[in-house]
């Protein structure tokens, strides 16, 4: 069987995946979520001219002269606009934010001026204009300023706010079913024998499904018989899962009972196999109106094949790009790499500032099991496949692990 390349399999993943709904989201749950559709603004920002310091509005014309003394005759504070208009050679206390009072056309900041009593004194000239916030400065009532598709983060949330809108319409967050798989896994904290293993991988998955704005629903472990595999199954479809990932399983061995689990419950298979290392035998199926992906049950192939394919299918299915999880960067190796075979690599490094370009050091063992070695990176070194052999110092492309340096907006 050929394996499928990365490019093909993440199109195929991402083929016809759309947003489902949206639904009105309050503000301060908004952190986040995918904007339905573009937000204007209902208001001016400000809503009046304002003052933008402390001091005195006067009329222009009251300063033809100078020395010039003025009559204070009010006060306007946040909130608090003036009684009454300022005349000719007078002077309305003023303080950041206050309205501008009718007449006036100049703040006079209060460093500028001395007072005595009701009384101010003004020695030098002051610009027409100056320290007035003139209404709508900001923006304007009927400004279109947060596009369809945003995903919103805590400036967008105040920049909402301030529109005047208190929820927004955003799409509804995919709902991600996960399923480990196998007789040999037990779930963390829980006792486990010599020859059983914890079933990390879920625990991460749900993670970085959570971090990339989905719902992610726990099916716990389903042993290796066809009916555990098909009631958990059925368990996401009660559940309305927009996906299912299953963990382990995925291979063609005796006990890999995940492909002909989905066969039977009516499953169509997309691709089985793909030409990448770590995730080598990832699944893509498609069951009714949910979507399978079967990921290998190393940990760091699991984690790994989350990054590069689940993250993007997230992002389109709640209305978002996907290409913010595959922008590549540019660095130089740390250290020499042989020639590659048919697959694409993706290599746990860490990045490192150099001289004109970051360094990145792929570590030494790349073993699927080592999830220690997957903390301690923070980028994914990618090389093509049949990549000819690289010393340190030659130029590579890498992806960031972490998705908030991948998707800055998340």
């Amino acid at each position: 069987m050929a394996l499928t390349p990365v490019t093909e399999a993440l199109r195929q993943i991402l083929s016809d995946a759309a947003p489902s709904g949206e639904e009105l989201v309050p503000l301060e749950q908004a952190d986040g979520r995918v904007l339905a559709a573009p937000l204007a603004a209902r208001r001016d920002q400000p809503p009046a001219d304002m003052s933008a310091m402390d001091g005195y509005a006067v009329r222009q014309s009251s300063l033809a002269r100078l020395p010039a003394t003025l009559a204070v005759v009010d006060v306007a504070a946040a909130g608090h606009a003036a009684s009454r208009p300022v005349g000719e050679v007078e002077a309305i206390r003023i303080f950041t934010g206050a309205p501008l009072p009718e007449n006036a056309d100049t703040i006079v900041i209060q460093e500028n001026c001395s007072r005595s009593g009701d009384r101010i004194t003004i020695t030098e000239p002051q610009p027409a204009g100056r320290h007035i916030r003139r209404k709508g400065l900001d923006f304007s009532a009927g400004r279109t300023l947060l596009p369809a598709g945003r995903v919103l983060g805590p400036h967008d949330i105040s920049l909402a706010a301030a529109m005047g809108h208190g929820a927004v319409s955003c799409r509804t967050r995919p709902r991600v079913a996960i399923l480990s798989t196998g007789d040999e896994l037990v779930r963390a904290g829980e006792p486990a024998g010599p020859s059983q293993i914890v079933a990390s991988n879920a625990y991460g998955v749900a993670a970085l499904v959570r971090r990339a704005g989905a719902d992610a629903i726990d099916l716990g472990i389903a042993r290796d018989t066809e009916q555990a595999l098909a009631d958990a199954i059925d368990r996401a479809r009660q559940a309305r899962a927009d996906v299912l990932i299953t963990l382990g399983g995925a291979s063609v061995g005796d006990h890999d009972l995940v492909g002909p689990a989905l066969k039977t419950a009516g499953a169509e298979m997309d691709f089985w196999k793909i030409a990448m290392r770590p995730g080598k035998p990832l699944m893509s199926a498609r069951l009714a109106g949910m979507r399978v992906l079967g990921l290998p049950g190393n940990p760091v192939s699991s984690l790994v094949c989350t990054r590069i394919f689940v993250l993007p299918l997230i992002a389109a299915l709640a209305g978002a790009d996907p290409s913010i999880y595959s922008r590549r960067h540019n660095a130089v190796l740390g250290r020499a790499l042989p020639e590659n075979d048919q697959r694409e690599d993706y290599l746990r490094a860490k990045l490192s500032p150099g001289e004109s370009v970051p360094v990145a050091t792929p570590f030494a063992s790349q073993d699927s099991s080592m999830l220690a070695t997957l903390a301690e990176a923070n980028i994914l070194v990618i090389r093509p496949p049949y990549a000819p052999a690289a010393s340190a110092g030659s130029s590579c492309e890498f992806i960031y692990l972490d998705i908030s340096a991948s998707a800055p907006l998340l």
